[in-house]
């Protein structure tokens, strides 16, 4: 076996989370980055769904998203529709993206390693890690780093490697197909649930280079359904009418899994630490991380950066940051999230009724999974109205 290649921080996962700690570490700190696909964003394995305010926030160039300023939710018998002026949502161009983020870190001392799988890494009797990977035609490799992040996704390889804790047994699987957009409005997103998506929900998203994603998800364990069997009933039922939109013979398919378990805010183990999806940084009501992965990601950069700088503080400030960030409001959206998946057909239909009550605001809010007391209080009033009332 060959050398081991050397850096101070070994980044395991090539998603907007790892890349983001890449672009943000200080000059002169030496990173590699590990990716199990052969190329930065190829395949698509999310949805893009987000926020404009945080794009902007984040400095992502307007062209790699489509802003929405409609949004449609449907049951089987309702519908709630709302004009979104204020917190626009935008959906994004998944691999532009990804390629821009993996950019920024172009003129740093960082490598990309594509096309290998994670293995498996040790702490050595120095401090150092080992960590050995796997590739088509390189066969193993061996790595060994000071520091190691887990961004490696739901799959958390490298807490699951040190027997830190487990990949979680409660996720979101999702499918797509992608295919030209043609008449359905560029600026309009659809959200449905009931009997065709049982246990998950639906989405219709336009994307900037004039695409139409069509998606459906689910929780596993709580169904033993594939979200394929569910598109696949969805496509024969002819429900894709309905929304406005015709597929196609031809289309890509996307697929992807998050998370779906409460906030862990332990991210921190000496010089192993975890972000992205690894460390549940995906709202639960929706499932949408992106922000989150690289707000995070450049927090940990920088907050790793000044504690090899001599800051033992900056890596706790990380840890503590997120947690006041997520623990939360994460609390109360799994607990909504949990709620919901056993909602019956008529039950979404009475939430889809209750949702058109909320405003703008309050419907934004609830798919940000930002539960202030005001909004807890109104949705346990308006679902107190709703049985009242029969």
């Amino acid at each position: 076996m060959s050398d081991p290649l050397e850096c101070d921080v070994l980044i395991v996962g090539g998603g907007p989370a790892g890349l983001s700690v890449a672009s943000h570490l200080a000059s002169g700190i030496s990173s590699i980055v590990v990716h199990q696909d052969a190329e930065i964003g190829r395949p698509v394995r999310t949805s893009g769904g987000s926020f404009l305010c945080d794009m902007q926030a984040l400095d992502i160039p307007p062209d790699l998203y489509q802003v929405i300023d409609r949004l449609d939710f449907y049951s089987d018998n309702e519908q709630a529709s709302f004009p979104i002026e204020n917190d626009k949502m935008v959906v994004l161009d998944i691999t532009g993206l990804y390629r821009y983020l993996a950019g920024l870190s172009d003129t740093l001392d960082r490598r990309l390693l594509l096309g290998r799988k994670f293995v498996s890494t040790e702490e050595q009797a120095n401090g150092l890690y080992l960590s050995k990977v796997r590739s088509r035609s390189l066969g193993v490799q061996t790595i060994r780093s000071k520091y190691i992040i887990d961004a490696s996704g739901w799959h958390s390889a490298v807490w699951e490697s040190l027997n830190l804790g487990a990949r979680p047994k409660r996720t979101g699987v999702g499918i797509e197909y992608e295919f030209p957009r043609g008449n359905f409005a560029k600026n309009r997103a659809v959200l449905f649930v009931g009997s065709t998506v049982l246990t998950g929900y639906g989405w219709i998203f336009p994307t900037a280079n004039d695409r139409l994603r069509l998606g459906v998800g689910v929780i596993n364990p709580d169904t033993d359904l594939t979200p394929r069997q569910v598109m696949n009933s969805f496509v024969q039922g002819g429900h894709a009418a309905r929304y406005g939109i015709e597929i196609p013979k031809e289309y890509d398919v996307n697929a992807g899994i998050i998370p779906s378990v409460p906030y862990d805010p332990k991210l921190v183990y000496g010089k192993v630490i975890r972000t992205g999806d690894a460390a549940n940084f995906a709202s639960p009501t929706v499932g949408e991380g992106i922000r989150m992965a690289i707000e995070q990601g450049r927090h940990l950069g920088r907050d790793l950066s000044a504690f090899i700088a001599g800051d033992k503080t900056a890596l706790q400030r990380y840890e503590t940051r997120a947690a006041k960030a997520y623990a939360r409001d994460y609390k109360y959206g799994y607990m909504m999230n949990r709620r919901i998946a056993d909602y019956t057909p008529q039950r979404w239909d009475q939430a889809v009724r209750r949702l058109a009550r909320l405003s703008e605001r309050e419907v934004t809010q609830m798919l940000r999974s930002n539960f202030s007391a005001r909004l807890i209080l109104r949705t346990i009033y308006l679902s107190l109205k709703a049985k009242l009332l029969g």
